[in-house]
């Protein structure tokens, strides 16, 4: 059971195949107080060929400066040697390491560096990939971008089949468009996914910015993740679509009080409010001056603030009777 939301800053390939921009980036997600920090972990020549053609996303983002969707993520890609370089400088700075793994050596490598395990939207049809994944007996996150529903089910049913228990798989819903337009959000399809599968769910977001990952959570999801970048001016695929800096810190205190005010669902009043209690509320008072004995009717009483008297829910059982004093203007009865 997940009992807070878990946020994954994503620097994905934003470092642009630099270790010292991964680490200024690392640097950035410690501060912002984020769950974990993911990366990419991949050998591009097994996972691209050299007929994959770029998104167009990747072309508007990058021009003209790749020949080919192979030629752009090789110069993205991470060495094993690096991760390790990454990993000790997470632990350094007190964050949680996370990549997703795109290939078989490379979810072989990461199994035992990481204590939860993405799959990335696109080996959501990967049935290969899939089994794999399901034997390496850690929870699992999945992203289901570009996925019909009976895709989803049929990627969960694979899961469950190589042996992941039902309650150790968070279903993220997401839009793999770089940046998502606000009318293809669809954030009611991230519940209906939930609901449907009977498991927790969250939302990989890559719309502009913090509003709809905040909204997310608002309905009930339990991971976040979300593109960040150390300068969305930086050449590479995906850094326009990311969060900067700051924006970043911004997210993670707007979904870190949206969980605060969503509260336990118990209607009572809150402990800040109770003292207005007094003062917002009335009470029945005379809205005139009213003899001992003298009958109280809607010509004589009336509701005022403060409510240190009786409440006007009683209104019907002090109309009709008398008054057993001398009531001034605006006393309470």
């Amino acid at each position: 059971m997940i009992d807070k939301t878990i946020i994954i800053a994503e620097a994905g390939v934003n470092h642009n195949g630099s270790i010292r921009l991964a680490k200024k980036l690392i640097d950035v997600a410690a501060k912002s107080k984020v769950d974990y920090v993911k990366f990419q972990t991949f050998i591009a020549k097994k996972n691209i060929s050299t007929y994959a053609q770029m998104a167009r996303y990747q072309i508007e983002n990058t021009g003209d400066s790749y020949e080919s969707q192979l030629d752009m993520v090789k110069k993205l890609e991470i060495s094993f040697e690096d991760h390790h370089i990454l990993i000790d400088y997470c632990n350094k700075k007190g964050i949680k390491f996370l990549s997703t793994a795109f290939d078989f050596e490379s979810i072989d490598f990461l199994k035992d560096k990481v204590d939860l395990y993405k799959i990335p939207s696109g080996e959501i049809t990967n049935l290969p990939y899939l089994e794999r994944v399901a034997k390496l007996n850690l929870p699992i996150v999945m992203s289901t971008g570009m996925a019909t529903m009976e895709e989803v089910e049929e990627a969960f049913n694979v899961l469950v089949r190589g042996g992941v228990e039902r309650n150790e798989i968070t279903i993220l819903h997401c839009n793999t468009e770089y940046p998502t337009p606000m009318e293809d959000v669809n954030l009611a399809a991230m519940v209906t996914m939930g609901k449907s599968l009977g498991v927790n769910f969250g939302y990989s977001d890559h719309t502009l910015g913090v509003e709809i990952p905040i909204a997310a959570v608002a309905l009930g999801a339990k991971v976040i993740e979300k593109h960040f970048t150390l300068d969305r001016t930086m050449e590479g695929p995906d850094h326009k679509a990311s969060l900067n800096p700051n924006e970043l810190v911004a997210m993670v205190k707007g979904i870190r009080n949206i969980e605060i005010a969503i509260g336990n669902g118990i209607k009572k009043p809150s402990k800040s409010e109770y003292k207005n209690i007094s003062i917002a509320r009335k009470s029945i008072v005379a809205i005139k001056a009213i003899k001992k004995g003298e009958v109280f009717s809607i010509n004589n009483i009336g509701t005022k603030r403060p409510g240190t008297g009786i409440s006007p829910m009683k209104w019907y059982d002090i109309i009709g009777t008398r008054a057993n004093k001398n009531y001034y203007l605006d006393e309470l009865i």
